[in-house]
């Protein structure tokens, strides 16, 4: 029992401390190829959304859209920010502009080919988000995507500015 117990103290410890982390420092580019470091990420000092896709993804595409509708009102009410960051590879990063283009995201959109800031942050699969509160530390990180999640979302972000 007492190691039962250990270990579960041992889990919580790590799974606290990754959840209040900061960024980690990795090299992306925007869309229009500037250079962005991760670790600088911020909104002001209000919370930001970071939600990892791939073009080819279906169930990201679908929560980004869904986010869309509502996005203006999101940022009216609580001034969250959206980084979309793509893991597309080789050829397929060269259709993460016109899908942006295409479906109207207003999301600032980073690339991230090679996985370096995925691997990172230990993520397996995708869609993932994560929300950072205004001082940029990790409060909250979930994965996969299934209709109405965002409602969830913005719930996290809206008792961040409370």
């Amino acid at each position: 029992m007492r190691k039962l117990l250990v270990s579960l103290v041992i889990i919580l410890g790590a799974f606290v401390s990754t959840v209040h982390a900061q960024l980690p420092k990795v090299i992306l580019r925007d869309i229009s190829g500037k250079t962005i470091s991760t670790d600088t990420l911020n909104n002001g000092g209000k919370p930001f959304i970071i939600d990892f896709f791939a073009t080819w993804c279906k169930p990201c595409n679908r929560e980004l859209n869904a986010i869309k509708d509502d996005y203006e009102d999101w940022q009216k009410e609580t001034g969250v920010k959206i980084f979309a960051i793509s893991i597309d590879q080789g050829q397929n990063i060269n259709k993460v502009k016109p899908l942006v283009d295409q479906n109207g995201w207003e999301y600032d959109v980073l690339l991230d080919p090679n996985s370096d800031l995925r691997r990172a942050l230990g993520i397996q699969m995708i869609p993932y988000t994560l929300i950072c509160d205004g001082k940029g530390n990790i409060v909250y990180k979930h994965n996969g995507y299934t209709d109405g999640a965002e409602s969830e979302l913005i719930d996290k972000v809206r008792e961040l500015v409370k």
